[in-house]
């Protein structure tokens, strides 16, 4: 039933927000505060494990992110709210052949061409794992918004290894380190491949420099 899927959702927020007030978080080589500087919103690119912990982590004011069409996003609305989040529903319930995706990465670029941030599981909803799909693209080439390549890795985190992306949720009181590679202007890029590419590669070659033992080339699916 619907409400007790939001009920699920009110209290896994609640259970996020104790773990992030006992978290330690900090970013590095963040672009974030001269993009801010000068006005410009931004993408953030990261794997569909870091969810959570980018929530946990998140310091921006207002911000958005994409969520399936599905009980399991259904959870996740309350939650993300909790923390600053708004949900922007897309793909797998919804008719048409986008599944409702269009309609999601439309509003995300109303949003960012209002200044406010957007968080995108370049691999999700359902992978494979670290296979950019074209959503982020169309986005950032939309808006004209950078791409922020990040992966968030807690120093204690539970790791759901059933899982296809491996998901992970931060231990209380852990550190929690944002490790962003350099921003990609979608006019720097000359094809849609390219960008691909590019974000694809800056994610893999972060998670093998500081992540090594969740590395693609580790758990391959």
């Amino acid at each position: 039933m619907r409400w007790t899927r939001a009920l699920i959702g009110w209290i896994a927020g609640f259970v996020i927000l104790l773990i992030r007030i006992t978290c330690r978080c900090r970013a590095h080589d963040d672009p974030r505060p001269n993009l801010r500087r000068a006005g410009r919103p931004y993408i953030y690119a990261l794997l569909h494990a870091h969810q959570v912990s980018a929530v946990v982590a998140n310091d921006d004011a207002h911000m958005t992110a994409m969520v399936s069409r599905s009980a399991d996003g259904d959870l996740l609305v309350p939650a993300l709210k909790m923390h600053r989040v708004t949900a922007v529903r897309g793909s797998s319930r919804k008719g048409g052949k986008d599944k409702g995706g269009r309609t999601a990465l439309a509003r995300q670029a109303e949003l960012l061409l209002e200044g406010v941030p957007a968080l995108l599981a370049v691999d999700g909803p359902r992978g494979p794992r670290n296979t950019v799909h074209r959503g982020v693209i169309d986005l950032a080439q939309q808006t004209n918004t950078p791409v922020l390549p990040v992966v968030v890795i807690p120093s204690r985190r539970w790791i759901l290894s059933k899982t296809w992306d491996r998901f992970q949720i931060p231990k209380p009181f852990a550190s929690v380190r944002l490790q962003f590679g350099p921003p990609l202007e979608p006019s720097a890029f000359d094809s849609l491949e390219a960008f691909t590419d590019r974000i694809g590669s800056e994610l893999a070659a972060l998670e093998r420099q500081y992540d090594p033992t969740e590395a693609p080339s580790v758990h391959k699916r």
